[in-house]
């Protein structure tokens, strides 16, 4: 991962751009006087999938213990 602080650019940046071999996520967006000024992140492909997966896998255990403490079933 390699982080660039401080990117600036006069087009609004995409959230998430994906190329051959890297994944790269804008960050931190401002906008001041036209000029747009970011943090970009790049990633290796892999290194990003983990990453979500990881998240997901998060997000998941998250949920399942909101269902058990409010009772609820999920599907």
């Amino acid at each position: 991962m390699k982080i660039y602080q401080d990117v600036q650019s006069t087009v609004a940046p995409q959230a998430v751009v994906i190329d051959d071999y890297s994944v790269w996520v804008a960050d931190d967006v401002r906008n001041t006087d036209g000029c747009y000024t970011y943090t970009l992140t790049q990633y290796e492909k892999d290194e990003y999938i983990r990453l979500m997966d990881e998240q997901s896998q998060k997000t998941q255990a998250d949920v399942a213990y909101i269902a058990m403490m409010t009772e609820v079933e999920l599907e």
